[in-house]
């Protein structure tokens, strides 16, 4: 029964055929050369082997990460995107497919053996590749990875000859260019940027001039960023320059401390030094202006005396003999012609003090 059939099967004889090999057999059992069918002419079956060929050979599917160059008689003529595109059979129009959805990446100095999530790396007979001089004449062991994407596939394909290389012409090119920029960025710092604190700028410049360069050769990709695996001295040497680290960063802690004990004396000796001078200057502000006072109201005085001497005389009497009286407790008034004192009692000490009449109160 039909239901009883695998998917995708259908029932011997029944039906299209939905392979090659089943159109040329069912071609083969239809136009083979029986007693019955000798008169059958020859060029049908011709005929329809090349329809089939045409139909095979018209069309063609391009994967979404993919971009696909059509070329007629061997000449460029444009490019498809992803999908369904069909073509002059014949080898009249041929397609090439490049990935260009996709970041793809050349390693230098080292090669990956195993992608993983602890990923296996091989440096071994790549040193060629990362050993490079330094502008102070030290060896300096390199390795870095270039990431690109194909952005133009034409001149990925056509611009940069392949004739006579193991590889790609474009990826050989980046190779060299990427070798020849790095090297010559290194040979203009010192060996201690490269292995410290230049890294990142090496790789910005690095970037910027390998696309540069690239794009000169019209090489159709786009260098989307240059990164530094590694960068360390040669193992001979490695024990050395580990100790002059240790040393550099014994070095940077003491002008930490130093630079923490000054933080802390010197702003709070200029603040009590600030703050000195500023009292000094207000002290001198309020002399100066209690001078200046004074001055104006001895000129005011002596406006007004000149004026009316005798009634500013007065005043001027009346006023210090107030000020006399506030300043002392006691004022005795003696006649002039009395010769001898009579002693009387102190009434001020007979009031009860404050403290004597509250606890007479109490009780």
């Amino acid at each position: 029964m039909p239901w009883e059939r695998p998917p995708g099967r259908r029932a011997p004889g029944s039906g299209p055929p939905q392979s090659l090999e089943e159109i040329a057999r069912w071609l083969w059992n239809r136009y083979k050369m029986t007693p019955s069918a000798k008169r059958r002419p020859l060029w049908l079956l011709v005929i329809a082997a090349l329809l089939v060929v045409v139909a095979l050979d018209s069309y063609y599917i391009v994967e979404p990460q993919e971009t696909a160059v059509v070329q007629r008689f061997g000449r460029y003529v444009g490019t498809t995107d992803a999908g369904l595109h069909f073509k002059i059979p014949f080898g009249i129009e041929t397609v090439k497919k490049v990935v260009t959805g996709r970041v793809l990446q050349r390693e230098y100095g080292y090669r990956t053996v195993q992608p993983d999530v602890r990923s296996r790396f091989l440096e071994k007979g790549y040193e060629q590749e990362s050993l490079m001089l330094s502008g102070d004449l030290n060896v300096v062991n390199l390795q870095w990875t270039v990431q690109y994407k194909i952005s133009d596939p034409a001149d990925y394909l056509f611009k940069i000859s392949s004739v006579g290389l193991k590889e790609n012409g474009v990826e050989a090119t980046l190779d060299d260019i990427s070798e020849s920029v790095m090297r010559r960025i290194v040979g203009n710092r010192y060996a201690d940027e490269v292995l410290t604190t230049g890294r990142a700028s090496i790789a910005d410049q690095a970037k910027t001039e390998i696309q540069k360069a690239m794009d000169m050769f019209h090489s159709g990709i786009q260098i989307v960023t240059v990164k530094l695996q590694n960068a360390n001295p040669p193992d001979p040497v490695k024990a050395a320059f580990n100790e002059v680290n240790e040393a550099r960063q014994e070095k940077e802690r003491m002008i930490n401390e130093a630079q923490q004990a000054y933080n802390q004396k010197i702003p709070k000796a200029l603040g009590e030094a600030r703050q000195t001078v500023t009292q000094a200057e207000g002290y001198a502000l309020e002399r100066v202006n209690r001078s200046q006072g004074e001055i104006k109201r001895f000129t005011d005085i002596l406006t007004e005396y000149e004026k009316a001497p005798d009634v500013t005389r007065r005043r001027m009497y009346i006023d210090s003999f107030q000020v006399l009286m506030d300043r002392i407790d006691h004022l005795y008034v003696i006649d002039k012609d009395q010769k001898s004192l009579l002693p009387l009692f102190s009434l001020d000490k007979l009031k009860p003090s404050g403290n004597a009449t509250a606890q007479n109160k109490e009780k």
